[in-house]
């Protein structure tokens, strides 16, 4: 907050200048001065951060004009100046919603200078707590987080839309790297349990034996080591959402456990007895085909009917089309504002390179991919040669250029030397070939340059 716009309402307009002037010290205050209480209510659509307020005015009481203000905007901080030293009537106004009552006397002004700071000082907390909230619904609305204008991406919006309506389990199944946590954050940040908890567990990151530790927590003294109370993850979701990640890695013994906790919403401690509640909503993620871990025996038919709820099936990246091209501008525009670089561009050819390629590593890899080519590149474009793909040898990718059976096999056989470090006898023996073939494809190369 810069200037804070103050609403004097004083008929004495000695008195009324008098503060005007000593409040204008501050060069941050605009200060308006009115002598009736009509007049500022009609001057209320100027929006002030606070309302100084004559109790004796010729027009309206003090308590009806307060009452009147709150009525338009309650959220004004009002403070009282009054001739009356009665407590009951301060009480009276303090608790009709006044923020503060000063007596007139010589130490008015300063009194009334110290509570401005006060009231500005809660305005500032409150002004950057909802900043912070505006932050984060933006930086998880979900169609500016999830990059993306094609059907299969719309299909997912769609998807994300019908789950903000209800508490129902999300069930969110997608290859590694398509954007699983990303979805799942966009769905607890976009409903109403936004300010309350997310909370994250990674099953393929925890052994299987700390598991039910990082569900259900423990008591002191429940194991060797347990030197204090540790609340699981369950408890800590109490209110919010609850992110199992990778859910297929879960334990088989352990799936009847979370099957009870589900069914039950409560959870016991390690080494505890007692029973606690939750009432968390459940976001579920694989890159499994969980109905055929089910068939297979590898995950309970009884969980797995539990958690489906809403399925969302994340498209992988090879199947967005011109998403691609949007996401590598978007990583290209958030590299270069964290490292304080000027704008880069991507080059036809490069583009044309990125969209021939499936990425076996979706989203993430194609992340990877363009922060090494902001490097890599002149600093004001990226080419087709600043892009390395980690994947070169992917056979759908090598596939995927229009050619002869003739040029895929020079390319083999090129690319086998250079790996071999131009050895032809090493090359012709791992490619199982004679070597008068590789000498046949050098001498024919050289004949063409």
């Amino acid at each position: 907050m810069t200037t804070l716009k103050i609403f004097l309402v004083e008929d004495d307009l000695f008195f009324g200048e008098t503060l005007k002037y000593h409040l204008k010290l501050n060069p941050d205050y605009d200060i308006s001065l009115f002598k009736t209480g009509k007049e500022c209510l009609d001057s209320i659509y100027l929006k002030p951060d606070i309302i100084c307020l004559d109790f004796g005015l010729p027009d309206i009481s003090g308590d009806i004009l307060l009452k009147k203000i709150h009525e338009i905007n309650n959220s004004i901080p009002i403070i009282i100046i009054s001739g009356q030293e009665d407590i009951e009537v301060a009480v009276d106004f303090l608790k009709s919603g006044a923020r503060d009552y000063i007596v007139k006397n010589s130490h008015t002004k300063d009194i009334l200078w110290n509570s401005i700071i006060k009231i500005r000082e809660n305005l500032q907390l409150v002004n950057t707590v909802e900043e912070l909230k505006e932050q984060l619904e933006q930086k998880f609305s979900f169609e500016k987080t999830i990059i993306g204008q094609s059907d299969a991406i719309k299909t997912v919006f769609n998807k994300i839309n019908k789950s903000l309506n209800t508490n129902i389990n999300v069930s969110i199944t997608g290859e590694t790297g398509t954007g699983k946590e990303v979805v799942a954050k966009a769905i607890h940040y976009n409903s109403d349990k936004k300010n309350k908890p997310f909370v994250v567990v990674n099953m393929a990151a925890i052994p299987k034996e700390l598991i039910e530790n990082e569900f259900f927590g423990h008591e002191k003294g429940a194991f060797t080591g347990a030197d204090s109370r540790s609340i699981g993850k369950f408890e800590q979701a109490d209110g919010g959402t609850i992110f199992l990640d990778e859910i297929a890695e879960l334990d088989l013994n352990l799936q009847s456990k979370l099957l009870r906790v589900l069914q039950e919403r409560e959870v016991i401690r390690l080494g505890g007895k007692e029973r606690i509640k939750f009432n968390a909503r459940l976001i579920i993620a694989t890159h499994k085909d969980l109905a055929q871990e089910v068939k297979k025996g590898n995950f309970r038919e009884d969980l797995y009917y539990r958690i489906i709820g809403l399925p969302i099936e994340l498209p992988p990246l090879r199947e967005r089309g011109n998403d691609i091209l949007l996401l590598a501008k978007y990583f290209i525009d958030l590299f270069v504002k964290e490292n304080k670089m000027k704008n880069i561009n991507l080059s036809k050819a490069a583009k044309d390179k990125l969209m021939k390629y499936t990425f076996p590593g979706n989203i993430r890899e194609l992340k990877s991919i363009i922060d090494l080519a902001c490097v890599m590149c002149d600093g004001k474009e990226i080419f087709s040669d600043d892009l390395s793909f980690n994947s070169i040898n992917d056979a759908s990718f090598f596939l995927s250029e229009e050619k002869t059976l003739k040029e895929y096999t020079s390319e083999i056989i090129l690319h086998s030397l250079k790996k071999n470090n131009n050895d032809v006898l090493k090359t012709a023996k791992k490619l199982d070939i004679g070597k008068s073939t590789i000498y046949n494809l050098l001498q024919s190369l050289e004949l063409k340059k």
